[in-house]
């Protein structure tokens, strides 16, 4: 039996195999329980721009950074270096975990400042 890391694992490979055939840059969002992490990967695989919520500028604003607040956070800071970077169109990988909470919080807010997917 599956426990609930290698079944996120098992989405994640078969939806990064889809977005692979694609040739796009991909969103990719990993998560913790005190972090929340953004990326966003060439499909060559090389990181072009990158967010978290351990940088200084974004720690200092929020009480706690594994929550809803904290995620628009990082996607709005996300969105805005993939824009001065000139990358608007994206996949998001939302690497096996639920389109849910502060994976969906991250996303739209993504969404609402600029990215496209």
């Amino acid at each position: 039996m599956l426990n609930k890391k290698k079944k996120r694992y098992r989405r994640s490979i078969k939806l990064r195999f889809k977005y692979n055939i694609s040739k796009k840059n991909r969103l990719v969002v990993n998560r913790t329980l005190n972090n929340i992490y953004a990326q966003i990967i060439s499909f060559d695989g090389n990181v072009i721009v990158s967010s978290s919520t351990l940088e200084k500028n974004i720690y200092i604003n929020l009480k706690s950074t594994g929550n809803v607040i904290a995620a628009k956070e990082v996607g709005r800071v996300i969105a805005e270096r993939s824009i001065k970077k000139g990358i608007v169109n994206v996949v998001f990988d939302r690497s096996g975990y639920k389109y849910h909470g502060v994976i969906k919080s991250l996303a739209e807010s993504a969404r609402d400042n600029g990215l496209l997917f």
